[in-house]
């Protein structure tokens, strides 16, 4: 089967309705979103349920209590005015004679919502009330038909509402931001060691080995300690690899010179084509060992890919190869890769390129968090239905690009697609859109 290259973080996921789209992508957001919801639900129950029922219930007791001191005033007005307006200025309540004109209904803005109950109150409470007006929330003025005459009454607003309700508002929000911030700095603390070991696996992908030491909670340790025993085993494995190759190398290049030499002793035509079987077992045998070997054995460091595709173009060119390297796309930044092992796998892709076409062109371009070499020839291409098969070791082609023309024996895109993955890149295949044959893309994070 062919390596698949391993899920982007960062790439875009696709819609599957508004709550995917909205829920964040990021630990510390959702963390953070865990936080608040709750937070902002219990605001919004105590309010509806507390602020609404318990100021609703002390406004209608304050107007109950001031309707009684009208429906006194009221009663004493009819015997006596003076007396009414000594009891009324007793009680805080201001009698207007004549009465003032009040247009109908209760003068409210609409988000006064205790000023409904007020009205609904004194309406049930006071039948001498012909109109009122709240007077934009300051005073409340009433329009009242005595026995004799009529006249108005007007009061502070205060004295039928509860004073700045909106302070257990202000205390309520203050004090959730402060506790949703001090959970969120103790959870950051339990995300972060979470955090360091993504990012050091991520770089152990990338072939960097950072710096990393197992913290926080007891399953965080565990996953920490089993990728450092995991790293080892890696390294373990890569330097046994290459120790093996090594021994492999020498081996088997050894019988060859012998006879290189030999067959250098003797004359003919039969002496020449045993000459070339030798000199084509020698370059199978050096593909087989590139191909096992990969990267294994080479630091990774900051690689500058303009510069590094430049130079590959340059060989092709002292070999007589029609290369080109087009303008660079973007805003380079140096990658961060194994200089050699990445050079190896530019140089197979123009090599593959030239072998099948008469042109070839290689572009470098940049963009946020990538970097795509792309090279692309005017050759017969690869149809979509072949282009995975075409990424798997020892593979040939049947069609017009088969890889089994020359000395090759199905391993060069196959060795490309192996160093990109173990670099935390991908090897692409498709169409050129500018030559009409295969477009090799090498994308790398930066």
């Amino acid at each position: 089967m062919p390596q698949q290259a391993p899920p982007d973080p960062d790439a875009p996921v696709p819609a599957r309705g508004l709550k995917r789209r909205m829920w964040p992508r990021g630990l510390y957001g959702r963390a953070a979103l865990i936080l608040v919801v709750p937070v902002v639900a219990l605001q919004l129950v105590v309010s509806l349920a507390f602020i609404q029922r318990h100021f609703e219930g002390v406004t209608r007791q304050m107007t109950g209590n001031i309707a009684d001191e009208i429906a006194l005033v009221i009663a004493e007005d009819a015997r006596d005015r003076d007396a009414a307006a000594q009891i009324g200025a007793a009680l805080g309540l201001r009698i207007i004679r004549p009465a003032p004109p009040l247009a109908g209904g209760d003068g409210r803005a609409v988000w006064d919502l205790s000023g409904r109950i007020v009205a609904q109150v004194l309406v049930a409470r006071l039948p001498e009330l012909q109109a009122l007006s709240l007077e934009g929330g300051r005073e409340v003025v009433l329009h009242l038909r005595g026995q004799g005459d009529e006249f108005g009454i007007s009061f502070p607003r205060s004295r039928v509402s509860a004073s700045n309700p909106h302070q257990l508002l202000v205390l309520m929000i203050v004090f959730g931001a402060a506790m949703t911030f001090i959970a969120y700095l103790f959870l950051r603390n339990q995300l972060r060691p979470i955090a360091r070991l993504a990012r050091a696996a991520e770089a152990y992908g990338r072939g960097v080995t950072l710096p990393y030491q197992p913290r926080g909670a007891r399953e965080v340790r565990a996953a920490g300690l089993a990728f450092l025993r995991m790293r080892e085993r890696i390294r373990e494995q890569n330097a046994s690899r290459a120790l093996m190759l090594s021994g492999v190398s020498h081996d088997l290049r050894t019988p060859l010179t012998r006879l290189r030499l030999g067959l250098a002793m003797i004359a003919g035509d039969e002496a020449d084509g045993l000459r070339r079987d030798v000199d084509e077992m020698e370059r199978m045998i050096a593909t087989f060992l590139d191909f096992a070997r990969g990267d294994a054995g080479e630091a990774a460091g900051a690689v500058d890919l303009v510069a590094l595709a430049g130079r590959v173009v340059e060989d092709a060119a002292r070999g007589g190869g029609p290369v080109v390297l087009r303008p660079v796309a973007g805003q380079p930044v140096p990658v961060q890769a194994r200089p050699l092992a990445l050079r190896r796998a530019i140089g197979n892709l123009v090599g593959n390129a030239r072998r099948y076409g008469t042109r070839v062109e290689v572009s470098v371009a940049f963009a946020p968090g990538r970097a795509r070499i792309t090279v692309e020839d005017n050759g017969p291409g690869i149809a979509a239905g072949d282009r995975a098969d075409a990424l798997r070791p020892f593979v040939r082609l049947d069609d017009a690009r088969n890889q089994d023309r020359g000395a090759g024996v199905g391993l060069g895109l196959a060795i490309v697609a192996e160093i990109a993955r173990t670099q935390g890149g991908e090897l692409r295949l498709g169409q050129s859109a500018r030559l009409g044959g295969l477009a090799a893309e090498l994308v790398l994070p930066v």
